[in-house]
């Protein structure tokens, strides 16, 4: 049994990431090293805090009523949660013991093998594409995308509900023939129940800055509202 996670902080009432009102876990560390990253702060996996999942459960408690009158539940994020995918699989064992709804917000970089037992607790998997072309998923994150290609559809073959997220980022992801490549993966998995534009955003520049990182998108724009009709009309296909 795993007996501490590294957590980098929590949300009390998290409304974006999954049904209802959530309690949402941030897990320190990740492999990807995505342009765009909002939270540079939490790459390094030696950093945050170490919490039991006994911890995590005792801090979601206090919200328990707001999160099960709401439908909602806990979802575990970061970061890249399924780097601690044994620490997290105990935080869900408890919390489905508590009725409680369980998700992963994730990129999907992770071996089958490691986090099969973690989707035996798992309720919703909200899985971030970056790219559907594996050149251009590594010119964005620095690694190709079939591992992420592979987890998902192993998702969606273990029968578990997806909800597909999807960041638009001018001159990187938003052009015709790759909203086309994603909508065609997309149509691969059995599972989706909802497709999420997130339109680029520049919020977390200052976390590079104060890490002394080169933000390398300096200068572009934030996609608007008619960038983001246009990449619905492609996406939207379910």
């Amino acid at each position: 049994m795993i007996s501490t996670g590294r957590i980098h902080s929590f949300e009390s009432f998290g409304t974006v990431d999954g049904p209802g009102i959530r309690f949402v876990v941030f897990m320190q560390g990740c492999p990807l090293r995505c342009v765009y990253c909002h939270n540079r702060d939490m790459w390094d996996a030696t950093g945050g805090k170490e919490y039991s999942p006994k911890e995590v459960i005792e801090k979601m408690e206090k919200y328990i009523n707001y999160i099960k009158f709401s439908g909602g539940g806990m979802t575990v994020t970061g970061g890249e949660p399924l780097l601690q995918a044994d620490f997290v699989t105990e935080v869900f064992k408890m919390a489905k013991k508590m009725d409680i709804h369980t998700a992963i917000d994730t990129s999907g970089f992770a071996n089958t093998d490691d986090v099969n037992e973690l989707l035996e607790y798992t309720d919703l998997v909200l899985l971030d594409i970056k790219h559907a072309d594996k050149e251009k998923h590594k010119e964005i994150t620095g690694v190709e995308n079939w591992k992420i290609k592979k987890f998902a559809k192993y998702v969606s073959d273990k029968n578990i509900a997806i909800w597909i997220r999807y960041v638009l980022v001018p001159g990187l992801t938003d052009g015709e023939e790759d909203l086309k490549k994603a909508a065609s993966f997309i149509r691969e998995l059995k599972t989706v129940e909802n497709i999420e534009i997130l339109p680029y955003h520049t919020m977390g520049t200052y976390k590079w800055e104060k890490l002394g990182c080169e933000y390398r998108l300096k200068g572009v724009k934030e996609p608007d509202s008619m960038d983001i009709i246009s990449a619905r009309k492609i996406l939207d296909i379910l």
